[in-house]
């Protein structure tokens, strides 16, 4: 490698010599953390497990801005070092405010920030996209990548779903939440549920019912605009979670989408509704799969090698080498960034990760196992 990272040349070691450096593990290139939302780091312990997506909601409305700016923004700017430390060189992140945009301009960990928005009342959706726009200006103003982004099907009217979609997709990425939870199912199927029950006791407007579930729904509300009407929807698509998604909604999205991506987040689904996304099924339908941590709201830690080992230990037929690359290469195609990040080439600037306390003979971690950034 140069002095700035690039890698130079790979190969065997010819000849040792003085310095030479060994490390007791495996090297990986440096992570892409494919979903996060980093400016809720403040929010680290304070929710309650189990809750489901309803109650999950009622602790967010709460809790957000529970501490001051100043502690958030700490705290934002504590995660992200750590998590570049242990090895993350890019992450794609959730942003629904500005307060961690100055961290990340000036942190080494690339990010390319997703601008969610939310709101269910069909006639705030002029004022809920103005507001965006601004957010996007203060992002570009201040230097660092991002993209307008949905949030989900139920947090959304139809209108602003669609809009927003087409401006991240006029970008050329959206990032969204896909179905995250069996509420989510049971709301846009049938009409019920805990979270049309929330939505109801606030005066708030649920979306109509759609028996093919919520990708469906999503694919036709991407429709609604006429840029996007006919043609396969091009552009990057991260579908984030899928705990609850099915085989129908798999083929629904690659029928539907050019590119699409599935992030999964095991820790954060254990969180919130002790479930796990159907792994296996997404592995045999040949979809290109990504690994997130989400938010210190729903989970413990923001650890790469956490998630890794929880996918292991759920699905121990899963080899270690293709769980890297869902955590590397795969987050670094969502992001249009893998001739830069992804894997050890040369010509590349990955960063250079060891991860300790190995399994070498099986290739598979360890409860101790640990990830520290080289490079």
């Amino acid at each position: 490698m140069d002095d700035d990272g690039t890698i130079l040349e790979t190969g065997e070691l010819d000849k040792e010599s003085e310095s030479t450096e060994f490390y007791n593990g495996i090297i990986i290139p440096g992570f892409v953390n494919s979903h996060c939302h980093i400016e809720l780091s403040h929010l680290k312990g304070v929710f309650t497990q189990e809750s489901g997506m309803a109650g999950f909601i009622k602790q967010i409305r709460v809790q957000r801005e529970s501490a001051p700016k100043e502690e958030r923004e700490r705290a934002i700017e504590e995660q992200m070092d750590k998590m570049y430390k242990e090895g993350v060189s890019a992450m794609a992140d959730i942003s629904n405010s500005d307060e961690s945009f100055v961290i990340k301009a000036s942190s080494p960990l690339y990010t390319r920030t997703f601008l969610e928005v939310f709101g269910s009342e069909p006639h705030d959706m002029p004022k809920i996209m103005n507001q965006l726009k601004e957010l996007k200006a203060t992002a570009d103003n201040i230097g660092i990548d991002s993209c307008p982004s949905p949030h989900a099907c139920y947090t959304m009217s139809k209108d602003l779903l669609s809009e927003s979609t087409a401006a991240g997709l006029d970008c050329g990425f959206i990032s969204y939440h896909n179905q995250e939870s069996w509420e989510e199912d049971q709301l846009i199927r049938e009409g019920k549920g805990p979270l049309s029950e929330d939505y109801k006791s606030r005066g708030l407007s649920t979306p109509a019912i759609n028996k093919s579930g919520p990708l469906q729904y999503f694919i036709d509300s991407i429709r609604l605009n006429k840029r996007y009407s006919k043609e396969i929807i091009p552009g990057n698509t991260l579908l984030v979670h899928n705990t609850f998604t099915d085989e129908q909604s798999i083929n629904i999205a690659l029928e539907s989408l050019q590119n699409p991506y599935w992030a999964i987040c095991p820790l954060s689904n254990i969180f919130i509704h002790r479930s796990l996304p159907p792994l296996e099924l997404l592995r045999r339908k040949g979809a290109k799969i990504t690994i997130g941590t989400d938010s210190l709201s729903s989970n413990t830690l923001l650890s790469m090698v956490a998630e890794m080992q929880s996918i292991q230990q759920y699905f121990p037929t899963v080899p270690l080498t293709e769980i890297v690359k869902w955590a590397t290469l795969n987050g670094a195609s969502f992001l249009g960034k893998e001739r830069e990040l992804g894997t050890i080439e040369a010509g590349k600037k990955p960063g250079i990760v060891l991860i300790e306390n190995i399994d070498l003979q099986n290739l598979k971690l360890l409860p101790g196992s640990i990830s520290r950034r080289l490079a």
